[in-house]
């Protein structure tokens, strides 16, 4: 009995210093301060997701909603919301669809939350055939996203936040990033003093010389009005925008350093001031103008100019990684929520205290030593 102890001592040590010398998952690098990352759900009644939003609720609890149904444009594509209690996840419940008056049915898109300060949970989202000619829709929820009020259609020609979320402004002015996709890409801004009860417009942004075209905005806020917005486009580069009179006006849109494979993309400023974006770093190539949605990455800058690479969330060369938002919850931890392949959608934790730097120099992700970053030619033959 006591050899076969001893034995067993003995292989455990040796099977925990073969794992100790093992190298670490290169990835593990580009990882630190992650906390928890997990699916939403293990299981649905759809075979298609897209497009995450993410709140914390005045009651300090987490909502998550996108979309889902057969495929993207499909009429039976619905708005689900997942809620997180007791440690878990709710399964996914169907809050809104695109059945009308006539009993036709559209598909609907892009929800998007937003918690009024100790008020409404808000839920906006949009239908119709295509982004050319959708509305803005919403809902309001009173008890942390349980049950909903009826569909409210926002006033013609309003669409409300277009994919990410709306910003309070320090004038009580609450911004929604927003944009068209008829004639061009277009930015511009509906505002509402009373949380969507009035509307008005700013905008849309100028294009400048190089007539740049973007949609889907996120809103940083850089304090004493100064705002910036950082932008998908056409043109192989997120574009930005900047206000220095809380969005009244703003400067023509303007190439940044950072590349854009015309995918969605979201920013955040945390309490410290620090601005954190959500993207993928990879360039279009050639002969795919959109790019491989994937790897997923994240930026951090302290003044929306200047970006350090902090982290890499997703880098197979499996497509796609995309459409995500990012939020900084009242415990100062970061959530990023994102779409899986399209199959599922994600939910990642991290802890911005653990973050570690590295300088992003004329639009290249920095290497490490160790990792190999994920190349076109690498994207080309899993596809292949």
């Amino acid at each position: 009995m006591k050899n076969k102890i001893g034995l067993t001592v003995i292989l455990s040590f040796l099977f925990l210093f073969e794992t100790q010398a093992q190298p670490k998952n290169a990835l593990d690098k580009w990882q630190k301060g992650i906390v928890k990352d997990e699916f939403i759900y293990d299981k649905a009644t759809f075979p298609s997701c897209h497009s995450a939003s993410i709140a914390e609720t005045t009651a300090g609890n987490l909502v998550y909603t996108f979309f889902g149904g057969t495929r993207e444009r499909n009429p039976d594509v619905e708005i689900y919301i997942c809620r997180y209690e007791n440690g878990a996840w709710t399964p996914p419940t169907s809050v809104a669809d695109g059945v009308l008056e006539d009993g036709s049915r559209l598909p609907t898109w892009n929800p998007v939350l937003y918690q009024v300060p100790n008020g409404d949970l808000l839920l906006f989202y949009k239908i119709g055939p295509k982004p050319s000619e959708w509305w803005g829709m919403l809902k309001r929820s009173t008890d942390d996203g349980k049950t909903w009020s009826a569909a409210e259609k926002l006033p013609e020609g309003y669409l409300g936040p277009v994919k990410n979320k709306p910003v309070l402004l320090s004038n009580g002015n609450l911004i929604c990033p927003t944009s068209t996709e008829g004639d061009g890409w277009n930015i511009h801004f509906e505002i509402t003093p009373d949380f969507g009860k009035t509307w008005r417009k700013v905008g849309p942004i100028a294009t400048g010389e190089d007539n740049l075209q973007g949609i889907q905005p996120s809103v940083l806020d850089h304090g004493n009005g100064t705002l910036q917005i950082l932008a998908r486009s056409r043109n192989w580069a997120l574009v930005e925008s900047w206000s220095y009179d809380n969005g009244e006006t703003w400067t023509p849109l303007h190439k940044t350093t950072l590349p854009n494979n015309n995918s969605g993309t979201d920013a955040v400023t945390m309490d410290n001031g620090m601005h954190v974006l959500v993207y993928n770093h990879v360039l279009p190539g050639p002969e795919n103008p959109k790019g491989p949605r994937t790897p997923l990455n994240v930026a951090i800058s302290t003044d929306g100019k200047k970006w350090h690479a902090v982290l890499i969330l997703e880098d197979s060369p499996i497509s796609q990684y995309s459409y995500p938002a990012v939020i900084q919850t009242k415990d100062g931890l970061l959530h990023f929520a994102y779409t899986w392949r399209r199959q599922k959608m994600k939910h990642v934790v991290v802890n911005p205290k653990k973050l570690k730097k590295r300088v992003i120099k004329d639009g290249v992700w920095p290497t490490v030593k160790g990792y190999e970053l994920p190349t076109l030619e690498t994207y080309k033959a899993e596809e292949e």
